[in-house]
This record gives structure tokens, C-alpha cells and sequence, in this order.
């Protein structure tokens, strides 16, 4: 991966602070700013509680080099956060939406070219739609009260959050993030992922300083400026951070749960959609590419194979070909094959392995139809091919703006194929039906944290259909579409015979 363009990033960030500030611009070398208030003393003389205050680490604006100083700074900036309260907490939630929105366009021409996947349109919708995050408000006190008095439980905060976020949405997801973990009044330590980490730190240093000029709280989120697996390590082990929260492929989410400490994780997923003949194929043909062909396929929640029923899939694929998808035949669909996976000899004889070519994940349709011999139409946003429920592209997250469609005899043997290629990750599935019993049926079976019905995947996220945003859904750990409240510890304050007042 070729570095960032370093003068793009300055210009950047000269324009982001020029909009903020007037006429003033940003310094390529930003001033130290002036000291944070010192954390109160807790009355127990402990020395080395007085020296983590009193070492900010001043002048970084969120990012380090070392990961114990990003967790002892942010850690700092928790305890500041505590002194003043719930204000801050939406000052900062404004902060970050606000920036994000302005911020769109440059910082998703950035992200692109440092990451060299997914579309600029779709970039710079991600960050448009950090508005759409819960924060402050997502929280609110549950109370009890009879005859023994009242109780009052309430959601606080664990204090300084290990996270890592991923290459596919690194901004985006980053942002979300410190809405929802900052507006439960932690602090939080980012190990984004190498490929897409300079423009994390970007978005780092911004926030931070926007939010040190309205707080004097400077270090709310910090970032490791060169991650590696030995930082993550690091940060798992400071004895500041009491949670982790990793978005990520298989290996980040093992890595995690071996931690020993509690992990929120957002792990892989292989969204299968299936069609019967009661769904209207026009409106599931627009529905599927506009989930599937989504940031070129890099979502999570991205439609990846669909298994359709065999009286209606010739009129499901004729609908995709009307709405900006383009079939590839057999012999096309065999040469993106061999190119866009790598299939290394099985032990013992058995079957080869299949893994994802990178080189093809999140590129442009036109990168695809090179490999497979095809010269697109104008306006083409995704391809599709007639394959069996065994091939590659159903098996395999390929995160691919391609889709395989499998023809299915039955309702049964459409849940069973769907159930094979979801791999239990318990992840997101989608149905096109006007049955309410098919519904049923796949939802039970299938079991997912989102399960879609009519619509394209992004609905399950508050994008056409009704709920909340977040970029972190938390499946292996079931906690499901990270908010607020996933952040925070519930207490319970309990008063006896008393305070009830009636």
C-alpha cells in the first residue's frame, strides 16, 4: 500500500481548521496546547495516581507512537470527562457529528486513496450519516418505587475503552464509536487497522482538537499512530482499559476473546438473501444492488449470495439487468474465479483451500470485469452470475461488487442453503417475500442479529427503515447494534423507607 499523500492531509486539515477558526489555519506542526486541568486528589496520597495526572502527554492531540501513553493519556482525559459531567459529554457528540458532516467529502477522498477500496460517493455518505449514531440521550435512568422506598439504576461508565476498527470503514466507524463511548463518559484508545490507520489519525487529531478547545479535555481519543499486533496487545493489557470493543475479520475477534478481559466484538459476516415468488422483483432487484453494490460490497451487512426459487430467478436476474447490474456467462464467471481467489492444495489429498484475492476486494466493478473478459455498460454497479450453493463466491465473505445467485426448489431448501452459507456467524439475513410464514420460518432458523425483510441491508441500519446507526454489531458477543448503553456498567443506588413521597 503506497503512503497517503502527506501535502493532501496538510491542505486537508488546513481547510477543516480554516472553517472552524475563521481565517486561521492550521500549522503543520500543531502548538502544544496548554494544560489540562489536573485530575482532583482522591485523598489517598497514592504518588503514582498523582503522576498519571500530571504526565498528559501534552501536544499530540490523540495520537502516540507508544500505546501505554495513549492509555495512560486517555485515561487522563476520563477523569477529566468525570469533572465535568454530561455537557461535555454532548459538546462532544456534537463535535464529532458536526466535524463529520463538513468534513465528508475531503475525508473520504483521504480514506480512499490511502485504502484504495470501496466508492467515494459511498464515503462520503458514511460520514454524512454519523448524525444518525445515538448518544446522550440513549441513556436514561430506570427507577423503582413502594412501600421500602425508592431505587434508582442507572448506566455509568467503565472509564477508558480499547478499540479496533477496521479498513473497510475506518473513519466512519472510528466516529461512531466515540459518540457512542464518549457520550457513556469513557475515554477511549483506537489500533486501527495498518492499512487505513493514517487517516484515522487524521480524524483523531481534528476531534481532539475541536474538543479541547470546547472542553480543555484533550486526549479523549487517542490512536496509536503505527499499529501493530504487539500495540494491541498493549492496550489489552493496560490496567486502565476495562473493555475492548474490536471491528474486524476472525483472527482480531479470537485475539480479543483471549484477552481475558471483556471483549465487545463485531465480527465477520456472509448475508444471504433469499426471494419466493410472492416478493414484487422489481422492487428486490433494486433492493439487492443497492445493498450488494454498497461501498462495493465492503458492508458487513452486504447482500453476498442470494438464493432465489427456480419459477421466478430468470425474472429476478432479468429485473437486476434493467437496474444496473450486468450477468456474466459461465466462461466469464470462471475466469473472475481463478482471479479473484486463490485456491491452495488440501492436506491429505482433500479439497483446496479457497481464500479471497485481495486485490479484488472493494474495487470497482470495471476491476472485475477486466479479469472476467467483459466490457461494461455505462452505469454499471454490480455483477452477477448464476453459480451453485458449493461455488467461492457464495462460501466466502468476498466483500465483491458480485453476487451469485442460486436457484432453490423450496422454501426448505432455500433456509437450508441460506443457514449453510451464514457459517452460525449470526450476522444479518435477508428475505424478499409477502409470506409472513417464510419470514417466520427464516428468521427462526437463520437466527441473525438482523434480519431484513423487503428492503436492501442497510435498512436494518436506520437507512430506509426505522432504527439507529452504528458501524460495530456485535454478534459473537450478542450485544447486537452498539449503543450508548453497550458501553457502560449498570449501578444500582438504593434508598430504604424513605424519599417515596406519596
Amino acid at each position: 500500500m503506497s503512503a497517503i499523500n502527506e501535502t493532501l492531509i496538510r491542505d486537508v486539515v488546513a481547510e477543516v481548521m480554516a472553517k472552524l477558526n475563521g481565517s486561521i489555519s492550521t500549522p503543520r506542526t500543531a502548538p502544544a496546547p496548554t494544560a489540562a486541568p489536573a485530575a482532583p486528589a482522591c485523598g489517598c496520597g497514592n504518588k503514582a495516581s498523582a503522576t498519571t495526572a500530571n504526565s498528559a502527554f501534552r501536544g499530540k492531540y490523540g495520537v502516540f507512537q507508544d500505546a501505554n501513553e495513549a492509555c495512560a493519556a486517555a485515561h487522563e482525559a476520563f477523569r477529566q470527562l468525570q469533572t465535568k459531567g454530561v455537557a461535555a459529554r454532548r459538546k462532544v457528540e456534537e463535535i464529532v457529528k458536526t466535524l463529520a458532516d463538513k468534513n465528508a467529502e475531503p475525508w473520504g477522498r483521504i480514506e480512499l486513496e490511502e485504502t484504495k477500496i470501496g466508492r467515494l460517493d459511498h464515503k462520503i455518505e458514511k460520514l454524512k450519516i454519523i448524525k444518525l449514531v445515538p448518544g446522550v440521550d440513549w441513556l436514561r435512568p430506570d427507577g423503582h418505587s413502594g412501600d421500602h422506598g425508592i431505587t434508582l439504576e442507572e448506566y455509568t461508565p467503565f472509564g477508558v475503552i480499547g478499540a479496533v476498527t477496521p479498513s473497510t470503514h475506518s473513519i466512519p466507524t472510528l466516529s461512531g464509536n466515540i459518540v457512542n463511548i464518549v457520550a457513556a463518559g469513557n475515554a477511549v484508545v483506537f489500533n486501527a487497522h495498518p492499512s487505513a490507520v493514517r487517516c484515522a489519525a487524521m480524524a483523531v487529531r481534528a476531534y481532539n482538537e475541536a474538543i479541547h478547545r470546547e472542553t480543555g479535555i484533550e486526549n479523549i481519543a487517542c490512536i496509536v499512530e503505527k499499529p501493530t499486533m504487539e500495540s494491541f496487545a498493549a492496550i489489552c493489557k493496560h490496567e486502565a482499559v476495562r473493555l475492548l470493543l474490536v471491528t474486524g475479520g476472525p483472527g482480531v475477534v479470537k485475539a480479543a476473546m483471549q484477552t481475558g478481559k471483556r471483549a465487545i466484538c463485531a465480527g465477520p459476516g456472509n448475508p444471504p438473501v433469499f426471494v419466493d415468488d410472492t416478493a414484487c422483483m422489481k422492487r428486490a432487484a433494486k433492493a439487492i444492488i443497492q445493498g450488494a453494490a454498497y461501498d462495493n460490497n465492503l458492508l458487513c451487512i452486504g447482500e453476498k449470495e442470494v438464493f432465489a426459487l427456480e419459477n421466478i430467478a430468470d425474472k429476478l436476474m432479468a429485473e437486476m439487468e434493467k437496474n444496473g447490474a450486468t450477468r456474466l456467462n459461465s466462461t466469464q464467471l470462471d475466469a473472475l474465479t481463478k482471479a479473484a481467489f486463490t485456491f491452495s492444495p488440501g492436506q491429505g489429498g482433500g479439497c483446496p483451500h479457497v481464500s479471497v484475492n485481495r486485490d479484488f476486494i472493494g474495487k470497482d466493478p470495471i476491476v472485475l470485469a477486466r479479469a472476467a473478459g467483459v466490457n461494461l455498460p455505462s452505469g454499471t454497479q454490480l455483477l452477477f452470475a448464476e453459480t451453485d450453493a458449493n461455488h467461492p463466491f457464495v462460501i466466502e465473505e468476498q466483500m465483491m461488487p458480485f453476487l451469485p445467485i442460486v436457484r432453490v426448489k423450496s422454501l426448505e431448501e432455500g433456509v437450508e442453503k441460506s443457514l449453510e452459507a451464514e457459517h452460525s456467524y449470526k450476522h444479518t439475513s435477508i428475505i424478499h417475500s409477502h409470506d409472513v410464514e417464510a419470514m417466520t420460518a427464516m428468521g427462526r432458523a437463520l437466527d441473525t442479529t438482523l434480519f431484513i425483510k423487503n428492503g436492501p441491508c442497510m435498512a436494518g441500519l436506520g437507512l430506509g427503515g426505522e432504527g439507529y446507526l452504528s458501524y460495530s454489531i456485535a454478534t459473537p458477543t450478542g450485544e447486537g447494534v452498539t449503543n450508548p448503553q453497550t458501553f457502560t456498567r449498570v449501578r444500582r443506588c438504593v434508598m430504604v423507607d424513605n424519599l417515596r413521597i406519596y
